[in-house]
C-alpha cells in the first residue's frame, strides 16, 4: 500500500504511477510496495471516516477541552471512529465550530 506524501492518503495505481484518490497527487510506483498491492471492493457508507470537507459534524457531540490549532476557539464537534485493530484506543475525528478547521487525535 502506498500513500500520499502530500495529504497521506491512500494513492490508487494508474498505468504507471500512484494518484492519490483525495487530493489527485502523482508519483512512480514504490515497486517493493506495488509487487503486494491487492485492490479491495469499495468500503461501504458505514465504513466510511466524516472528513470529507463538505461532512456534516453539526449536531454531533461536542468536546469543550479541543483546542483549535488554527483560531485557538474551545470547542469542536467530533466524531469517534476505531481506525486500529480493537486493542487500540479510538481515533476522535474534529471540526472547530467558530472556524470549522479539522484535526484528528490518537490517544
Amino acid at each position: 500500500m502506498q500513500f500520499c506524501d502530500d495529504c497521506g492518503s491512500m494513492m490508487q495505481p494508474e498505468g504507471d504511477e500512484m494518484v492519490c484518490s483525495s487530493c489527485g497527487a502523482r508519483t512512480g510506483k514504490d515497486e517493493e510496495v506495488a509487487a503486494d498491492f491487492v485492490s479491495t471492493e469499495e468500503q461501504s457508507g458505514e465504513e466510511v471516516i466524516e472528513t470529507e470537507e463538505g461532512a456534516n459534524f453539526e449536531g454531533k457531540p461536542t468536546a469543550d477541552d479541543a483546542t483549535c490549532e488554527d483560531c485557538g476557539h474551545g470547542v469542536a464537534w467530533y466524531t469517534i471512529k476505531q481506525t486500529g485493530s480493537a486493542d487500540e484506543p479510538p481515533t476522535r475525528f474534529f471540526k472547530c465550530k467558530a472556524c470549522g478547521h479539522r484535526w484528528r487525535e490518537y490517544n
